[in-house]
Order: C-alpha cells, then structure tokens, then sequence
C-alpha cells in the first residue's frame, strides 16, 4: 500500500493497552513510512559536544534545557519554544519535515503521535530506547509510544482530568464544588445568579481535545482497529450525552466560550468572571505559573462525573526524534533524561510553573515533592492526580488521523451558536472528515 506524505494510570488500562496493541497490523502500513534515524552522536566531531535541538512547549522547558546543559558537556541542547500543538505547533513540526530542516527532538503528545508517524515524519527508536529503559515507565504509557510493533518516542506524562476552581469565590457565592455532572449545572446557575457576569467555566471552541476527554470520560470509544480494519464511532451514546450537555450548558449561557490560554480567557481568570478550569494535571502549574497573584484562592478537586467516579485522559507529551535528525542517540539520551531521571523531574516542577505527573511511577514522589503546592493551600493534589489516573476509562484508543479529526472539529466549533450549529454537528462533520482521511489514504474503514 503506497505512502501518504502529507499521570497514577493503571492497571484498568489493560484493556486500552490490548486495544493500542490490536492496531498493530493496521498501523504496519502506515510505518512503513517511518524514518530509520540510524545516525547517533558518534558521527559528530569528537573536538566538541553533540549539537541538537529541541522543540516544545511544555511549561519548564527551558529550565529542563538549561539544567541539562549544566549537567554535562558532551550534549549541548538549543531549545526552540514553539505553539502548542494544536495552536499551530504541529503544523510548524510538520512544515519543517517537510522542508527538511526539522529539529532533532520534538515534544508530540500520544493524540497525535500516530499521525506523525503514519505521515513518515519521525524515526524509530528502538534501538537507543531500549526494553530495560522502558521498564521503569507506566507500561500503559509506553504502549502509547509503540505502533506497528515499534518504538516511536519516549514517553513523558500522563495527564488525568481535574477540576480547578475558585475556594474564596465559590464559597462567597455559597455553591458547593460538584461531584457529578447535574452538580456541575446546578452550581454553574448558581454562579450565574449570584453574579451576572460570573461563569463557573469556559467551553473551549478552539481545543477539541478537551472534549474528547470529556467523551473519554464518559465511556466514549471513538477509534478501534480490528481485524486491519480502522472502526470510527463518534456517534455513541456516551459522545452523544456529552455533547447534548455542553450544548445546553452554552446554550443556557451558563459557561464563557473562549479560546483556551487566550487573552480573554486569562482576562477572565484574573478578574472572576470565570471561577473554574476544566483541565488536567498539568494545569496546576499553568493556573500557578498565569496566575501568581492569586495564590492560596485556588482548589482542585476531582472532574464531575456521570455518577461513578471517571476521568478521561487531556494531553500528555511524548519526545520523539525526527525522521532526518543525524544525532538520535543525543536526542534519545536528553529525551530519557527529561522523562526518567530525578534530576530532569525537578528541574521542570521547580521552574514553578509546571505540575507534570510523571510517566515514570518512582518520580511521582519527587514531582510531589519539588511542587510548591502552598498555591493550593498546600493541599495534596498529587494524591488527588493518582486517584484521578486510577479510574481513567479503559476503552479509549486514538486513531491514525487525529490532525484531520481535530482539525474538522475545531472549524466547526467555531461556527458553534444558538440556533446554528451545534456541538453535535462538529462532532458528527469530524467523523465524515476521518472516514474520508482513512479511506484516502487506501486503509479500511467502517463508521
């Protein structure tokens, strides 16, 4: 078949994993593109250290970078800050793929790692990032960096759902934090009434990915390969309650809708007129980092749910080498360093603005530790991400096209407004636009 170019989680995983390793026949088509990357830091000059570069986005990656630099002399990294990805950083990796000059290491979270991969964009890894270093990883969260049998990136996070609110302005306007989705809408009246222009959260028309998470949540399975044969459901029941509920929940005015880490949004967090985010694990640190000033007025609290405690997974980054670097043993050894060393996990949180919960499970207790959780009122929120990883649903998988899937969601969230289109209708136009990707691309697909 020709190429196209174009956080703690659990043992109830073992499920997704089984699923993530079913796709195996189905992805041997689309790896077939991948680089080979055979060249390592051996072929630079031995008068000097290896030069590679990093692009990501991830909150303390500079001080990652710089801590790295200091450690050692024989790897000098330059790290290049790019967009995240769906705002605009994937397309940026993958334009420079394309032109040829792409850095050596790139941050790519697991949604999207199976795009680039089929795209030919990285190489294969295996052979520096090995069985005996992923052993100390979340195997769940090594499965999703191995597609068609191989290794495609390193894997950094895992990332749990959570929700952040406001303690000071929830219990000024006297509404308790919800536990299940009906509280969730009660409370958001509630705030509401209590302030015209006070909204319990924001819908974010710009990040598909935040609802996909909430239709994990729910049970959702959107993508199952079977049989060579790619199975895509964004119809099911569970996508569908979801996506009725936020429908109402906009159409109610009951939520802002602006686009995440937007100047509106931020706007909004620092005036209260929005007294809550939806988010995940890493958001911690991005609500510390925007936020300083408001110290010791924030919460988490685990996601509202359906009525069985649940959560989906938002995110979670991954380090994978390009197909054309000519330094991947560097790059690996950095990548590992970042992800697996106690020295890259303190580096980050310690920046003050990251809360990663770290893939690898013995770090957890460092990433705890090196977190400045005084912004929290010094409450446990690691304890809470474990719990919140712990029930993460079982079923989702992600598919070969999630740039196609997201991309379509996006434009039609956009157009979303009362007595238009609706969420159901952006959802419903991402499934026409995979099926149509699949299919181009020769695979077989049912949906």
């Amino acid at each position: 078949m020709p190429c196209h170019r174009s956080r703690d989680v659990i043992p109830s995983w073992t499920r997704t994993t089984r699923v993530i390793a079913g796709t195996a026949t189905a992805l041997a088509v689309l790896t077939a593109c991948g680089g080979s990357g055979d060249s390592d830091a051996s072929s630079s000059s031995s008068s000097g250290p290896v030069n590679i570069t990093f692009w990501g986005w991830a909150k303390g990656s500079k001080e990652v970078v710089d801590a790295f630099n200091s450690s050692q002399k024989k790897i000098r990294v330059k790290y290049e800050e790019i967009p995240s990805g769906v705002a605009g950083g994937y397309a940026k990796i993958s334009n420079a793929v394309k032109a040829g000059n792409a850095p050596d290491l790139v941050s790519i979270e697991y949604a999207s790692l199976p795009e680039f991969v089929s795209s030919g964009a990285l190489a294969d890894i295996g052979d520096q990032f090995t069985e005996q270093d992923r052993a100390g990883l979340l195997p769940q969260a090594v499965e999703l960096t191995t597609l068609g049998g191989k290794s495609w990136a390193v894997p950094f996070d895992a990332s749990p759902q959570a929700f952040f609110y406001r303690k000071d302005l929830f219990e000024k306007y006297k509404v308790e934090v919800p536990k299940t989705w009906d509280d969730f809408k009660a409370a958001a009246e509630k705030v509401k009434k209590a302030d015209a222009k006070a909204r319990i959260a924001t819908f974010f028309p710009d990040d598909p990915t935040t609802f996909e998470a909430m239709a994990w949540q729910a049970g959702a399975q959107w993508f199952k390969a079977e049989n060579e044969t790619w199975k895509v459901n964004t119809t099911d029941p569970a996508t569908t309650k979801v996506a009725a509920y936020w429908q109402g929940l906009i159409d109610a005015d009951l939520v802002h809708k602006n686009a995440s880490f937007s100047p509106e949004w931020t706007g909004s967090l620092k005036n209260g007129t929005t007294i809550g985010y939806l988010g995940a694990s890493w958001g911690a640190g991005v609500l510390k980092g925007t936020l300083p000033e408001q110290s010791g007025k924030w919460a988490v609290a685990p996601l509202p749910n359906w009525g069985t405690p649940a959560s989906g997974m938002l995110g979670g980054t991954s380090f994978a080498v390009t197909k054309d670097s000519k330094q991947k043993a560097a790059a690996v050894e950095f990548a590992e360093w970042m992800s697996t060393t106690e020295a890259g996990v303190k580096a980050r949180i310690a920046s003050g603005t990251s809360s990663a919960f770290p893939a690898a499970t013995a770090l957890r207790p460092v990433a705890k530790s090196a977190f400045d959780a005084s912004y929290y009122g010094g409450e446990d929120i690691y304890a809470l991400f474990e719990q919140a990883g712990a029930s993460i649903g079982k079923n989702w998988a992600w598919g070969p096209s999630t740039g196609t899937t997201n991309t379509t969601i996006k434009d039609e969230f956009g157009k979303i407004a009362k007595g238009g289109p609706t969420i159901a209708d952006a959802v419903k136009a991402g499934h026409d636009a995979t099926v149509a990707e699949l299919t181009k691309r020769g695979l077989k697909v049912e949906g």
